[in-house]
């Protein structure tokens, strides 16, 4: 189980608990984050659940592999930290993990 921070735009946060296998998507969608539409759940086929991973954490998430970054060239204003949550595996590795919400998802 790891805990995992997500927070919007504006500042309002949310801690939620993720359970280890998760992915980051499925734990927000679970929990109700708003701003993760993951519309096509969790294949890879969209952007819709775009996250910035905090610049401390990229090295735990892992390493973005060629079909999500082909799926970030859909994204909204994509950044070195940009992953897509349904492409990190929730680990206790993860407890603590802080992730932003993009302003929109297309």
């Amino acid at each position: 189980m790891a805990k995992i921070t997500f927070t919007q735009t504006n500042g309002t946060e949310q801690t939620v608990d993720a359970e280890n296998g998760m992915t980051v998507m499925e734990s927000a969608i679970k929990n109700m984050v708003p701003g993760i539409d993951a519309d096509c759940g969790g294949a890879c086929a969209c952007a819709t659940c775009h996250v910035y991973v905090d610049e401390s954490w990229l090295a735990a998430t892992g390493e973005r592999e060629e079909m999500e970054e082909d799926m970030l060239d859909f994204a909204f204003d994509v950044r070195d930290n940009s992953r897509l949550s349904c492409q990190i595996k929730v680990t206790s590795d993860l407890d603590g993990l802080k992730v932003t919400v993009p302003e929109k998802q297309f």
